[in-house]
């Protein structure tokens, strides 16, 4: 079967074999933003023609591609769920060259009732196999990242905390990008500001002290953006982490972003154990492997 994470900047597709194995991969910056005049079906024909001229013939989208920006909206699944309710919820796709299904995404509740939603981070979970046999709790870093709870091989719930954004934000629009200069993402800075987390004054009142310390000569500019993201990780692993403190985390994504996610796990004493973004493609095949595909 093929795979296909599309999400809004970027498409990754994987070729999985019937042992589950990932026989091929194709990748590039062909989101759902970058499809010209909604030519979702020539993009992917042009992605994995290939793949299909050679016989395969089912494929399985997540991400992006099932919203309403997207080829076609898949409504989103309510908690709990795992991988045989979300492959009884697919929407089918017209397409000529194969059978082409959407995963549909999830939503749910935060402790508050406040909605919760997602796309694509279903089949990243999905595909971690500690967290299907022994629940947990899994991480999605990235623009809005991911807190996931498991039992029983279904997810039950998650929050979202829109980090990656934040920093993007502050750093481009904000009078504390002027004082920054491009420098390591970790290190020591990092370390700095995921300790300074910890410190009363909340979150609004530690972001201006990055300008003010760069001020008093206390932080170099170029270790400010570091400085900056470990006070935003900080913040989050905190907040996500206060339920279980102790517990162990599946972080799942890229793998610079990833370390420094496990870092700040570890300060707030918690345990990470890293996954690589593949993960999708085995959380895909999982689905597939429930799917009717007559």
């Amino acid at each position: 079967m093929i795979g296909v994470d599309w999400g809004t900047t970027s498409f990754r597709a994987f070729r999985v074999g019937r042992d589950g194995d990932i026989r091929d991969r194709r990748a590039g910056p062909k989101g759902i933003l970058n499809v010209p005049d909604g030519r979702f079906g020539d993009t992917l024909r042009e992605e994995i023609g290939p793949w299909l001229a050679a016989g395969e013939d089912r494929v399985l989208l997540s991400g992006m591609i099932g919203s309403r920006q997207g080829w076609k909206e898949a409504p989103y699944l309510p908690c709990p769920a795992g991988p045989a309710e979300l492959a009884g919820a697919l929407v089918d796709i017209g397409f000529d060259w194969a059978r082409v299904k959407i995963v549909p995404g999830l939503s749910g509740t935060d402790e508050s009732g406040v909605a919760e939603v997602m796309r694509g981070e279903e089949t990243q979970v999905l595909g971690v196999p500690p967290l299907l046999r022994e629940g947990g709790i899994a991480c999605l870093p990235g623009t809005h990242s991911k807190w996931v709870q498991v039992e029983r091989g279904r997810i039950t719930g998650f929050t979202t905390h829109m980090t990656g954004e934040a920093f993007g934000a502050l750093r481009g629009y904000t009078i504390l990008g002027r004082m920054m200069r491009d420098g390591p993402s970790g290190g020591a800075p990092f370390d700095a500001g995921v300790a300074r987390s910890a410190d009363p004054g909340g979150l609004l009142h530690h972001l201006f002290g990055v300008r003010a310390q760069a001020l008093a000569g206390r932080l170099m500019e170029s270790d400010a953006p570091a400085y900056l993201s470990g006070i935003l990780i900080g913040h989050e692993v905190r907040a996500a982490l206060a339920p279980a403190a102790s517990a162990i985390v599946q972080v799942i994504g890229a793998p610079e972003l990833t370390a420094l996610y496990a870092k700040a796990i570890t300060a707030c004493g918690g345990y990470a154990e890293r996954h690589d973004g593949e993960a999708a493609a085995r959380g895909l095949a999982l689905i597939a492997e429930h799917a009717q595909w007559n």
